[in-house]
């Protein structure tokens, strides 16, 4: 279990590097395609497509299990390292591809999302700085209508006393009304 878990990492690593590489350029994939397909059928020289790069699922799965293969029977027949012969050499086989193609995808959100914060840096300065003014001026806001209670509260507060020395008092308003 413990080398399957390093030649996981290892493989996650080479996905990262094999996308990585691709994503720089993709020679290899267009002279393929030129090989393979007729003039109508090749890719246009603006296509940033590769083996693994921009490539859906199903393609990306055949490349990665076909590449690992291959490296496999390589390795199977000119080193006395038998890969095929045991659980454990198709369990390492099998954890390298799930582990390299993991390594594409990974790459790709990194990739995705690294040109998406590129692209957005500008606006998010200034969607920052706007929020930053807005906060200004709530806080100037909040502190201005704290002013203006306040104020409030003591032109109350001072107009109590007059208007008490303006009301009668009870005994005077029992008066008025004839009881006492």
């Amino acid at each position: 279990m413990g080398i399957e878990l390093v030649i996981f990492i290892a493989a996650i690593l080479f996905g990262i590097f094999l996308y990585w590489r691709e994503s720089n350029g993709n020679g290899v994939y267009r002279f393929l395609n030129k090989m393979v397909n007729s003039k109508e059928l090749q890719m246009s020289q603006d296509n940033p497509k590769g083996f693994v790069y921009k490539q859906s699922l199903l393609p990306r799965i055949i490349f990665v299990v076909t590449l690992v293969l291959v490296a496999a029977l390589i390795v199977e027949f000119l080193t006395p390292i038998a890969v095929f012969n045991s659980y454990n050499g198709v369990s390492a086989f099998a954890s390298f591809a799930v582990g390299t193609l993991f390594g594409t995808y990974i790459a790709s959100f990194i990739i995705s999302s690294s040109e998406v914060i590129e692209a957005q840096s500008g606006s998010i300065e200034d969607k920052l700085d706007d929020v930053v003014e807005k906060g200004k001026d709530f806080l100037e806001d909040l502190k201005n209508k704290d002013n203006k209670a306040v104020e409030e509260a003591k032109k109350e507060i001072e107009n109590e006393p007059e208007k008490k020395m303006n009301e009668k008092s009870a005994r005077e308003r029992l008066k008025d009304k004839g009881l006492m």
